[in-house]
């Protein structure tokens, strides 16, 4: 695939118009794979926040009386853009975040325009509720728009994860003040440069910009009715603090360290897939991998010589080459943590099965390329088995029961993913009610459909995005209450 056209410069995206930053402030940013500087963008202010949350209050004037059909139409429009111009976009991803174009043309980008179709279907068929509560008395139940929203997406899924964002809030009638990642820009802004003209003025904002800059000034702002982040459990804090302030929702998915569980009838060749799906696939760098691997005693030794073999297999290459299986992580001290945790690891008596170490050697030695790493002789209450690492490390832990790795699992203070590896579809269900999780799987691993809940318990998140009931979170529930009977009550003379 070729290289994409990229504008050298881009600014923000404010009430249809391209708008530099109040202060002309800018900053740049790199592809992980080289080193390479791909573009200028423009450093939101204070001010420029404003502009975009008025522009946002104003356009929200009409767009909350326009048409479900209308809306539908133009989210479809917005899917049929989005396929069209996939190579395009599917390379800007890749080139941006460093994660292979097998993964960005498989499942980011298309992934992205099934929500938007996903989305328009289900606002078609959105309906309230009419109900004789006694002979004279009937109540109306519909839901409305609940007005602006701050969305802050992260920077290890920035178009699947605009996408989760904008589909739902557009169809709910809502309009957005937008913030991408300013490690990880590009797609969004190339999504708002292919649909300027598409929506309204001033539905779709999008400002850039640093978290504790750009990110803060949408936390501190008045003007919103809700806020809805995605991100690490820190941050998503203190975003739930600050909406709390405000006596205002926010919908969080944050972050995980999420059980992979391996029985001893697992179909083999499908668990060794799950394995690696669960911890490779975007490098690691996904809330709800599968970092804690759990071996039932009875295959350990076996599947720790496999899943060795398997790992030193992986092929990771510059993501723009379609036989790269992974891709580099996001930037250079983000790969420093990663070290850092390995180390620790060793420190608290674990050992390196495989990987551990970044690669230095050949066309990979600009870049921040890891190596897929697994680690053994771990126990859960070891750092490595309890903190986020977001990155291609799995811990393996051996258990002996059912009841044990139920337990171990839930020894965690996150609840965002997990699955189970079995042929026994009774255990299956009863192992993945038993973890407190908001998904599961089972005999799958990383699979994200339009159309199934996702979200977290405990420090995981609050809130369910990819499903309808997401559209519940950015409307608010009207009653309308009618009296039919002609008569006085009687209460007054």
């Amino acid at each position: 695939m070729k290289k994409p056209h990229l504008q050298d410069k881009y600014s923000l995206f404010i009430d249809g118009q391209w708008k530099d930053a109040s202060d002309g402030a800018t900053y740049d940013t790199f592809c992980p794979a080289n080193g390479e500087r791909l573009a200028t963008c423009a450093e939101a202010t204070k001010e420029d926040v404003d502009t975009a949350v008025k522009a946002a209050t104003r356009a929200w004037q009409s767009w909350k009386n326009t048409d479900p059909i209308v809306r539908a139409n133009l989210l479809l429009k917005i899917a049929d853009i989005i396929d069209a111009n996939k190579e395009h976009l599917a390379m800007v991803e890749t080139l941006d975040n460093g994660k292979p174009i097998r993964e960005t043309m498989n499942v980011d980008v298309p992934f992205a325009a099934d929500h938007f179709r996903y989305f328009a279907g289900v606002v078609r068929a959105d309906e309230g509720s009419a109900v004789m509560l006694d002979e004279n008395t009937m109540s109306l139940v519909f839901r409305e728009p609940i007005g602006v929203v701050g969305q802050i997406v992260p920077w290890n899924f920035p178009f699947l994860m605009a996408a989760w964002k904008l589909a739902p809030v557009l169809a709910a009638g809502c309009c957005t003040v937008f913030k991408p990642s300013n490690h990880t820009s590009l797609s969004v802004l190339e999504l708002a440069r292919l649909i300027a003209d598409v929506l309204p003025k001033g539905v779709f904002n999008v400002v850039t910009g640093r978290g504790s800059r750009s990110g803060q000034y949408i936390l501190e702002h008045p003007g919103f009715s809700k806020l809805a982040f995605t991100g690490s459990t820190e941050v998503g804090r203190s975003v739930g603090l600050a909406a709390a302030k405000r006596l205002i929702p926010s919908t969080l998915e944050l972050g995980g360290k999420s059980a992979n569980i391996f029985f001893p009838d697992c179909q083999w060749d499908l668990a060794m897939d799950g394995l690696q799906l669960g911890i490779l696939f975007n490098q690691g760098q996904v809330c709800c991998a599968g970092s804690r691997v759990f071996v039932h005693e009875d295959i350990y030794d076996k599947f720790v010589a496999d899943a060795v073999e398997r790992f030193n297999r992986v092929k990771v290459g510059l993501p723009w080459n379609p036989d790269t299986q992974m891709g580099a992580q996001i930037y250079e001290s983000h790969l420093k943590a990663i070290q850092l945790c390995i180390t620790q690891a060793k420190a608290e008596g674990a050992t390196v099965l495989c990987g551990g170490d970044r690669i230095t050697e050949g066309e990979l030695a600009k870049g921040c390329f890891m190596r897929p790493t697994l680690l053994g002789n771990v126990t859960n209450n070891m750092r490595v088995a309890q903190d986020e690492i977001f990155g291609p490390v799995a811990v393996i832990i051996k258990f002996r029961t059912e009841e044990e790795v139920v337990a171990m699992a839930n020894d965690s203070l996150y609840g965002l993913g997990g699955a189970v590896w079995t042929r026994d579809i009774n255990r299956a269900i009863r192992v993945s009610r038993a973890i407190e999780t908001g998904r599961m799987w089972v005999n799958t691993y990383n699979s994200i459909p339009a159309g199934a809940p996702f979200g977290g318990h405990k420090e995981s998140g609050i809130g369910r995005e990819t499903h309808k009931i997401i559209l519940e979170h950015y409307t608010q529930q009207k009653n309308i209450l009618i009296n039919l009977s002609e008569k006085p009550t009687g209460f007054y003379p």
